[in-house]
């Protein structure tokens, strides 16, 4: 693990509006930049709530954000910026409508392929602002500097991290968490967890970013099933939404290990929403980890609430448990994955290196396929 002396960088947003009703500081914002030419990437349930950010100016709203984005999506959301020219992208929804803001508002004044800002900081620059405001609590993607589409040809996720990607303004109101359905609470709230728990236990955690990590598994402990079972509960609401923001921060200087890498096919070829799939892989990935980690998972537990035990098996029990109850389902038989799959499944799963090396235990393509054949 890494230790408190060595170097990391930790980038933020660089205004960040959180709380009740902050989604008016939307309209202030734009104001006070003179924005004149607004650009809004959002799915089309929130394409058709866009009247509720007051923004000024002439606002063009590309509302066709696929859940799981891919190249054709990016491109037609970069080509309509194209001709808009807008001065101000806002990232108005869940994770993918904001990696697509963040992604169009670099890509929007230049000619460069996507394909060659594929990686760690290979944007050359941004000209335009860039808005960002979650409508779900999980991906955290409005304090982070990652953005991820789909390769069709491949059906491979790809990763641009820049951090000319990283938000001007973020603006976390819980209240426009109210309306997601109990099924996508559950599933994006374990999606957050993932995120603090993978980064706590990564090969690279540190302490700087330990301490989100552990408060937001504990905000998840506290929060989600209190959301799940009351949706209009404001209170677990915002805790989830700082548990997802806090997830945010920890994808930055760290980011997701083995968990995330397992549950990436399970969207790309089989269209399984994010964190319901981050959500089936979250125990098995933890139970796995544990002799490596063990002195944090047992505090990923009672962060969680769950009883603290140093065997994995009650570990994958208690966590799986916690998943269960929300009303995930678990099985990858009833999310329509074909055993016959599981195989090309784990051989993706594996080559994903930029996440697999920074597991604290190294994870075989054979433990990767027992993973989805005890989850099937």
């Amino acid at each position: 693990m890494t230790n408190a002396f060595t170097p990391i960088e930790i980038q933020r947003p660089t205004i960040l509006e959180f709380g009740n009703g902050t989604i008016t500081a939307a309209a202030r914002f734009a104001a006070r930049i003179g924005a004149r030419r607004l650009l809004v990437i959002s799915d089309p349930f929130n394409a058709a709530r866009v009247d509720m950010l007051a923004l000024p100016g002439a606002v063009n709203v590309f509302g066709e954000v696929k859940p799981e984005p891919d190249l054709p999506n990016l491109e037609k959301a970069v080509a309509m910026a194209k001709d808009a020219k807008p001065d101000l992208v806002v990232g108005f929804g869940g994770g993918s409508a904001m990696d697509l803001a963040k992604l169009v508002a670099v890509m929007c004044t230049s000619d460069v392929p996507f394909a060659d800002i594929v990686g760690p900081e290979k944007v050359a620059g941004r000209s335009v602002a860039l808005m960002q405001i979650p409508t779900t609590s999980g991906t955290g993607s409005e304090a982070g500097t990652r953005a991820l589409v789909t390769d069709p040809v491949s059906q491979n996720k790809q990763a641009v991290q820049s951090r000319f990607m990283l938000a001007d303004i973020a603006i976390v109101d819980p209240d426009l968490t109210m309306t997601v359905p109990k099924e996508v609470t559950a599933a994006t709230g374990v999606d957050a967890l993932a995120h603090c728990v993978e980064a706590y236990t990564s090969r690279k955690a540190h302490p700087t970013i330990d301490l989100y990590a552990l408060e937001g598994a504990r905000l998840v402990g506290r929060y989600l099933e209190r959301a799940v079972t009351d949706g209009g509960d404001r209170e677990a609401r915002a805790g989830l939404a700082l548990a997802s923001l806090y997830g945010g921060y920890c994808l930055g200087p760290v980011n997701t290990t083995a968990g995330h890498a397992v549950a990436y096919p399970l969207g790309t070829r089989h269209h399984v929403a994010h964190g319901l799939a981050c959500a089936v892989i979250f125990p098995h990935t933890l139970a796995f980890n544990m002799p490596a980690v063990e002195t944090k998972t047992v505090a990923v537990l009672g962060a969680l609430g769950l009883p603290e035990s140093n065997d994995p098996k009650r570990a994958f029990d208690a966590t799986y448990g916690f998943c269960k109850k929300l009303g995930i389902e678990m099985r990858l038989s009833a999310l329509d994955v074909p055993r016959s799959d599981l195989g090309v499944m784990a051989d993706e799963a594996h080559a994903i290196r930029r996440l697999l090396d920074n597991n604290p235990r190294d994870l075989g393509r054979d433990s990767i396929l027992s993973m989805y054949e005890a989850a099937f």
